[in-house]
């Protein structure tokens, strides 16, 4: 039990160790003045008389052990705590690592609602076993054999018949745990679709006000809501009885030990002094056997979050290898290049080259494949045939943050982090220094603006940029990536839906973003390319056409058809 997490507590399992050890000094503490009421009663028995100073002694320990019970126990608890708090501390880490190592289909397919829940909500949960169910379990646990065991020694008899509702406390605990490990991954199920939902009713509010489609975007949250909770009460429901039952018998281990121990003393089988110590032995085992045995419903949960974790990442992970350069130029080669999402292909044997400090701008319908293209340089999903080579170099044979230190990449769909404006553009290159953030931002053409904030760069903006417009947004997107000063630049046509005054500011900052560096355009106004070096259309993901402006012009086949259509249609806007 302990080994399926023991890989992530590192040093902190010393205090998990800890922990157990300091509980059960507490909970023997606990037990101790059971033992003392016992010590007080048996001369009673007997007839003898107790002088003051005898009750005050007991008294005393009595006092002590509850006293020294808190505060071990409280003790316990504190370690238990540093110990799962760095144990998920770990966890998070590792799953952070695993992440970043998955292509980013994988990602996308696991939608954010379960990553949220994956995050936070899985790992939260590990918590409560982690600092409570392990060491209290254990050491409550403990506890309770160590009473049975010292009331074998008094009487083996009685101490046997302590025992006879342990069976059918079993046999409930058993029933319930059955019952709900049945149902247990239709309840994460349900959870997990539900974080979806939420997250994905939250982010197209805005798009389901303007289009009017409240009631029906409200009517799948609901469902998905009322799903979780049908599937929540199920579960409970199924396991109620039996937890009832196994919560009322298991504690009382003077149930059949009690009456029938009345008649061994009786009999002359047992002592009543014995009936008296094994009662009151039995007395300090309830609380302790109920806890450990409520926190054994836990451990099956423990096994399952840890397994559940761990297979969110567990498919195949981005090869890295530590290849070097083979050669200086930045020249981008496709060979034969195959992908496919899922089962389908995509990329249909695609060859194509990028010259060094070249202009390339790809074309096509929305679904020919020009983005998939723009992903796989950066190895946002790996091909499946084919190769993509960097300065010789297939780009699955290098490490990945050589790759990235290589590439920059500016899209439609700006994200911006709620921090500084500063922060935000200094991400391009940590390390640099504010006078290298300031110019990034001066060449950016957004210096201007941020001046204009309340606290300059120091402002803090709302998360995904939610404080600034669009075109200030991209700007601050573009100044990043001229920080970072990659020598080869991806970029999703970012005037593509800004105002004509910030698309000009946009213009003039993609022009310093771009100047010397090899520029793969995903191209959506035609206009903003003709002047390319290349230009490659792409029809149901291959390679239809190739060449400049002027040749696919006289050419007069698809390109040509796609810049007459949009000249009509610019002028009927017009």
């Amino acid at each position: 039990m302990i080994n399926k997490v023991k890989p992530y507590m590192g040093g902190y399992v010393r205090y998990t160790y800890g922990a157990l050890a300091v509980m059960l000094a507490g909970l023997i503490a606990y037990a101790v003045p059971f033992f003392m009421v016992y010590r007080i009663i048996r001369p009673l028995l007997e007839g003898e008389k107790l002088s003051a100073g005898y009750y005050a002694v007991h008294t005393a320990i009595i006092f002590g052990c509850e006293l020294a019970y808190s505060n071990l126990y409280v003790l316990g608890l504190k370690f238990s705590h540093i110990s799962a708090y760095n144990t998920l501390k770990n966890i998070r880490i590792s799953l952070q690592k695993k992440l970043e190592r998955q292509p980013l289909g994988t990602i996308q397919d696991m939608g954010n609602g379960k990553i949220k829940k994956l995050f936070t909500d899985d790992i939260d949960q590990v918590e409560l076993l982690l600092a409570h169910a392990i060491p209290e379990g254990i050491a409550n646990l403990c506890m309770a054999l160590i009473a049975m065991i010292c009331m074998f020694f008094a009487d083996w008899k009685l101490a046997l018949l302590s025992l006879c509702s342990l069976p059918l406390g079993m046999f409930a605990m058993g029933m319930m745990f059955r019952t709900g490990m049945k149902r247990m991954n239709d309840y994460y199920s349900a959870s997990a679709k539900m974080n979806s939902t939420i997250i994905e009713y939250v982010n197209g509010m805005e798009v389901v006000k303007v289009f009017g489609r409240d009631g029906e975007s409200y009517q799948h949250y609901e469902n998905d809501i009322k799903n979780y909770r049908d599937f929540t009460l199920a579960w409970y429901k199924a396991c109620w009885g039996w937890m009832a039952l196994y919560s009322a018998i298991l504690p009382c281990v003077a149930l059949v030990m009690l009456p029938v121990g009345t008649l061994f003393v009786i009999s002359g089988i047992s002592t009543l002094a014995d009936l008296v110590l094994v009662f009151c032995l039995s007395l300090s085992i309830g609380l302790p056997l109920l806890k450990a045995l409520n926190f054994a419903g836990k451990f099956p949960q423990l096994n399952y979050k840890i397994d559940e974790i761990e297979k969110a990442m567990d498919s195949e992970p981005l090869k890295s290898a530590g290849n070097s350069f083979n050669g200086v130029s930045h020249a981008v080669k496709f060979e034969n290049v195959r992908f496919a999402y899922k089962e389908k292909e995509v990329l249909h044997g695609v060859t194509l080259e990028l010259g060094e400090g070249t202009l390339t701008a790809l074309v096509g319908e929305s679904g020919s494949g020009k983005s998939t293209i723009a992903s796989v340089l950066p190895r946002f999903w790996d091909v499946q045939s084919g190769e993509i080579l960097l300065r010789g170099t297939d780009i699955r044979k290098m490490p990945l943050a050589v790759l990235m230190d290589n590439i920059s990449m500016v899209f439609q769909r700006v994200y911006l982090f709620q921090d500084t404006v500063y922060n935000n553009i200094a991400l391009g290159r940590p390390d640099a220094s504010r006078e290298e953030v300031i110019e990034a931002a001066k060449k950016a053409r957004c210096y201007d603006f941020i001046t204009e904030l309340p606290d300059g760069f120091d402002t803090v903006i709302g998360e995904g940029g939610a404080s600034l417009s669009g075109g200030q947004a991209q700007r601050l997107s573009i100044a990043r990536c001229i920080l970072k000063d990659s020598p080869i630049v991806i970029l999703d046509e970012a005037t593509a839906s800004v105002d004509a005054d910030n698309e000009s500011y946009i213009q003039q900052a993609i022009s310093e973003l771009c100047m010397g560096k090899t520029l793969l355009v995903i191209a959506h106004r035609l206009n903003t390319i003709a002047h390319a070096d290349k230009i490659i259309v792409i029809k149901d993901g291959q390679i239809a056409e190739s060449g400049d402006h002027q040749r696919l012009m006289d050419k007069g086949g698809i390109y040509c058809s796609m810049v007459t259509k949009r000249a009509v249609g610019v002028g009927w806007r017009n």
